[in-house]
């Protein structure tokens, strides 16, 4: 859906401090915690394929050893232009990006299964070199400023200028004024800080388990997230009718219920009827889960 590295650069790899390892990890990580939460409605789980003919958990489990190797090199190319302005680190990460997209679809056969967590992964994986080679604070704010400031313009250069739109997502934008993932790392993580990580905290704080806290956030981003993924499979209808239907389980059950987590399952079996999948949102479900580890 997304041409998001397609520009040419070239780095230099060198050290390898505890940061690249500790970041990757936890990149890795995200990846897994995503498919293995469940029930998420509409996406591969523990529980089936969600909307997906061609996807498994096994299908994401491969994609993200196939990815894992490259996380710490993401991180690595923060590190060592971390003397260049902010504005060119997008650059420097594209072509190692388009290489480790290749390595992705290797691994699956052609299915797309992290392209655009890809994007954003790596982003902050460099995000946590440059703040780490420059001495200062890694947190979930200064890690999502540098993401915003080395995405700055990302949208108006790729998708408000470009008038003869190719991909899905460039359409969307001239059509609907969707930014999709773009429009998430410009502002940010802009969603997952304003709506996805209060009810993370929520949660654990009344001491609920990892898979019912992002239950929770998975519900959250239902609800707030204009998933251009939606809208690919069902069009603005498909987007609305999910946002609503998250809303609706979200006034009428209380939080961490038995009630909730029904509603979760029946919303599972309604979107893989329509066949309406929200891979933006469980995109962000990975993020969440990452910048929340670094608070901890």
């Amino acid at each position: 859906m997304y041409a998001l590295f397609d520009a040419d650069s070239s780095t230099s790899i060198a050290i390898k401090p505890a940061i690249v390892r500790d970041m990757a990890a936890l990149a890795r990580n995200a990846m897994l915690v995503e498919v293995y939460t469940t029930p998420k409605p509409g996406l591969v789980d523990r529980a089936n394929n969600g909307a997906h003919q061609d996807m498994t958990v096994e299908t994401f489990e491969r994609s993200t050893d196939a990815i894992a190797p490259w996380l710490a090199r993401f991180t690595d190319i923060g590190i060592q232009s971390a003397h260049q302005p902010v504005d060119r680190l997008l650059a420097a990460l594209r072509p190692l990006g388009r290489q480790c997209e290749q390595a992705m679809f290797l691994a699956t056969a052609g299915i797309n299964t992290h392209k655009g967590m890809l994007f954003s992964l790596s982003l902050l994986c460099a995000a946590a070199g440059r703040l780490w080679q420059q001495g200062k604070i890694l947190n979930q704010q200064t890690l999502c400023e540098v993401v915003a400031q080395a995405t700055e313009g990302l949208v108006a250069r790729e998708l408000a200028a470009n008038r003869h739109p190719r991909t899905a997502g460039e359409r969307f934008f001239h059509q609907y004024g969707l930014s999709g993932v773009r429009g998430e790392v410009e502002s940010g993580f802009q969603t997952v800080r304003k709506y996805a990580l209060p009810v993370y905290r929520q949660a654990l704080d009344e001491g609920a388990d990892r898979n019912s806290a992002l239950l929770e956030v998975m519900l959250a981003l239902l609800e707030h997230n204009n998933d251009t993924n939606l809208v690919a499979r069902g069009g603005l209808a498909g987007l609305d009718y999910v946002q609503q239907y998250a809303r609706q389980i979200r006034q009428d059950t209380a939080f961490l219920s038995t009630a909730r987590l029904q509603a979760l399952q029946t919303m599972d079996q309604q979107l893989i009827q329509r066949n309406l999948s929200p891979g933006g949102s469980a995109d962000l479900l990975a993020i969440t889960w990452l910048l929340q580890q670094l608070e901890r």
